[in-house]
């Protein structure tokens, strides 16, 4: 009996789109469909982007299809995510990549990590978002020195959505923005959940080709609500080289790869790698340990993405609110540019379409 294409997109509509729980061939995320003798070519979209969300899809073509066809079909799925130009995915449906950074602990320079990325991919020419996640700690306001704007909100189809504030080329949401600069942030979980999620869905972000998200240190209910709210393309975990550091970016990476989290990690960057002081610009000590994340990552099997020297012009910079990678041909705006393309790299390397064939 010929397989033919009504059937094929028959069986591919019992299959609901998750976030966007309808079926796949309503909502016409069925791209393209093929028959090469006993053998089913499917392409399909999903609305998450992540390699989880792709790897059920991919899971619900084959099983539908060998139901439906029989279970000698054999079936080669392309799942790929819904374009940037969609406006399918209900949340943050303009944005190409959302990469959540973290650390295990604080005080390893996550959020200078963070801002300098942002700051550094916008210079290169991608319209960047940074939403400033840190709840009990936000410090975005100040290395973007806006720490005194506040945003506007502007109406669309009937909705009051908040404005990004602007600077340095990166479109900004804190919650920083929203509280007193002298007062401590006091919010259990589910009401900093909750202000999150608002930084994301109730504002006009409009279209992104990359939004970073600032996450606080550790793991927390924060964390487990921004993979449950947001489409994440990836992750980055933030390390020193010293071994107590390097023991929380372990739990850092591991959280990301819990499989009900199953976000890809791609990589670790090490931070105050070495310190160079001003006057001797090409001495290098490492008075944090020498090359432990790079070990680190090699023991994980993830990508070392850069390596950040101590320099005291990042931390200056930071505090003026202008991000290190603002100083052309330095050696600090060296590392921070290297480390945009290599995120850019391995960006372009998880997004890449995901071919999978199911077994006879």
């Amino acid at each position: 009996m010929p397989i033919t294409e009504e059937a094929i997109l028959a069986a591919l509509s019992r299959i609901i789109e998750p976030d966007l729980k309808k079926d796949i061939v309503e909502l016409d995320l069925v791209r393209d469909v093929t028959v090469d003798d006993n053998t089913v070519h499917v392409h399909v979209e999903v609305s998450n982007p992540a390699m989880h969300s792709r790897k059920r899809m991919e899971e619900a073509v084959v099983f539908n299809l060998q139901q439906a066809l029989g279970k000698d079909v054999q079936v080669k799925v392309n799942v790929t995510p819904l374009s940037g130009e969609s406006n399918l995915r209900k949340v943050l449906p303009y944005v190409k990549h959302i990469v959540a950074v973290a650390s295990g602990k604080g005080g390893v320079g996550k959020s200078t990590i963070t801002a300098n990325l942002a700051v550094g991919l916008a210079r290169l020419g991608l319209k960047v978002g940074l939403v400033d996640a840190d709840i009990h700690g936000p410090s975005m306001p100040i290395m973007f020195d806006t720490v005194h704007e506040r945003p506007t909100t502007i109406e669309k189809d009937g909705k009051r959505l908040i404005v990004p504030v602007e600077s340095h080329g990166v479109k900004l949401l804190s919650i920083g923005f929203f509280a007193d600069p002298s007062q401590a942030i006091a919010w259990r979980g589910p009401m900093a959940s909750k202000a999150l999620e608002q930084l994301f869905k109730d504002a006009d972000w409009g279209e992104l080709d990359i939004m970073l998200v600032d996450l606080p240190p550790g793991t927390s209910d924060i964390h487990l609500s921004l993979v449950q709210a947001v489409p994440l393309t990836g992750a980055v975990v933030v390390s020193t080289p010293q071994p107590v550091a390097l023991a929380d970016a372990r739990k850092g990476v591991g959280f990301f790869q819990l499989p009900s989290v199953n976000v890809p990690v791609l990589g670790i960057v090490e931070n105050m790698a070495w310190f160079t002081p001003a006057e001797l610009p090409n001495n290098k000590y490492y008075i944090f340990g020498q090359g432990g994340a790079r070990v680190l990552a090699e023991e994980l099997k993830v990508p070392l993405l850069g390596e950040i020297p101590l320099v005291q012009s990042i931390r200056e910079a930071g505090d003026v609110g202008r991000p290190a990678v603002m100083q052309d041909s330095t050696l600090v705006s060296a590392a921070f540019n290297d480390l945009c393309v290599a995120l850019q790299r391995r960006l372009a390397e998880v997004t890449q379409p995901a071919a999978a064939t199911s077994p006879a």
